[in-house]
């Protein structure tokens, strides 16, 4: 079995394909996605991650038509993953199994993932024996390595794996964007894997391609030291750099994309100081130009009787305004699963506690008026 692209870190997500028409995911454009397969492996990667509902729930059958069908099944690794959030009895892990064995049409896969734990999801995992059942494939042959893709906090991610020590690796988003979010704490979950002892495949490092189209002055300091470079490079090598990172994906879109990514990546040369210290300089730009100025110090959180995370809400209402065209919101999720043990926006009361004690002077209410708008409409 090829292992995951025998130390080429980067992999292609099959989340983000070539299509022709932009109001139906369904119509995928085969012909450059064939192109771009060909491509990636003549390069030399060999990783191709994919899932059960991505491009609505066509991605795994393009694998089989532009992979599977198309090149030896030892040149290449394939990484799918149970969709925890359709799991309703013990029954559907077997059937879901089986139909994207049959979708993808290989007879195993190297990396299968249990999809996007969060505080409901592993509880879902947990009442239905998912660890277990993704383990029974495991010594079946039907999947080579297990682990979990996960968009949480530091401290549940730490709880997974105490629990479950039994997994193999972890599937973090991790950018320079996110590194010290206190609301997606892509640091501190690093940190949780690295603790454990879990590589870690990174997901969502160009942040859903905002870290592609940057600010102009955030932009102009990498191309005064990379003048070659693309900005997509940039958070991509992040990720890469860390040495706990076995693989970064990128949801390539079309062939341009795919041949600059692969470019850098084919003989990958990690971060070196200064560009770690351009790229800081860079998130401090990017935070100038947020929506919301807020510099988490948590004042305001103290005195909320209704419980509302402010800083972590604004932090992901900041993400989200910055984000460019996607196929859902990640924010959208955090959202959802920060708001599950503490307050919404909605339930302000107007009672402007928060405001009186914000030293950013704030209009605090105002913005989670907005912030309603963006997450909960």
């Amino acid at each position: 079995m090829k292992q995951a692209s025998e130390g080429k870190k980067l992999g292609f997500g099959l989340m983000r394909l070539p299509i022709l028409d932009s109001a139906d995911q369904k119509s995928i454009d085969f012909d450059q996605l064939e192109l771009m397969v060909d491509t990636f492996l003549e390069r030399g990667f060999t990783y191709f991650d994919t899932a059960y509902m991505y491009h609505d729930y066509e991605s795994e059958i393009a694998l089989r038509e532009a992979l599977v069908k198309r090149h030896p099944r030892d040149s290449f690794t394939v990484a799918t993953k149970l969709p925890t959030m359709f799991l309703k009895q013990v029954e559907d892990m077997e059937r879901i199994f089986n139909e994207q064995l049959e979708k993808t049409g290989v007879t195993y896969f190297d990396y299968y993932l249990l999809h996007n734990l969060d505080v409901a999801r592993f509880a879902t995992a947990e009442r239905l024996g998912a660890f277990d059942f993704v383990l029974e494939k495991k010594a079946e042959g039907k999947a080579r390595q297990v682990g979990f893709s996960f968009h949480d906090s530091a401290a549940l991610l730490d709880e997974i794996l105490t629990a479950h020590p039994e997994m193999d690796f972890v599937q973090l988003q991790l950018n320079y964007a996110d590194w010290e979010n206190e609301s997606i704490q892509s640091r501190k979950c690093y940190e949780v894997a690295e603790k454990h002892g879990k590589p870690v495949i990174v997901m969502e490092p160009i942040k859903g391609g905002t870290l592609a189209e940057l600010p102009a002055r955030a932009g102009q300091l990498f191309k005064e030291y990379r003048p070659e470079a693309s900005e997509a490079s940039w958070a991509i090598r992040f990720a890469a750099s860390h040495e706990n990172v076995m693989m970064v994906l990128s949801g390539m879109s079309n062939q341009t994309q795919l041949l600059d990514n692969t470019s850098y990546m084919s003989d990958f040369e990690p971060l070196n100081a200064e560009e770690h210290k351009r790229i800081g300089q860079a998130v401090s730009i990017i935070r100038e130009e947020i929506a919301v100025p807020c510099t988490a110090c948590q004042y305001c959180v103290e005195g909320c009787p209704m419980g509302i995370q402010i800083p972590k809400v604004f932090a992901l209402y900041n993400a989200e305004k910055q984000a460019k065209s996607q196929l859902f919101s990640v924010h959208q999720m955090y959202y959802n699963n920060l708001t599950k043990t503490s307050g919404k926006a909605s339930a302000c009361i107007n009672c402007k506690k928060c405001e009186k004690s914000c030293p950013q002077h704030i209009e605090i209410t105002k913005f989670l008026e907005d912030v309603v708008q963006v997450f909960e409409q």
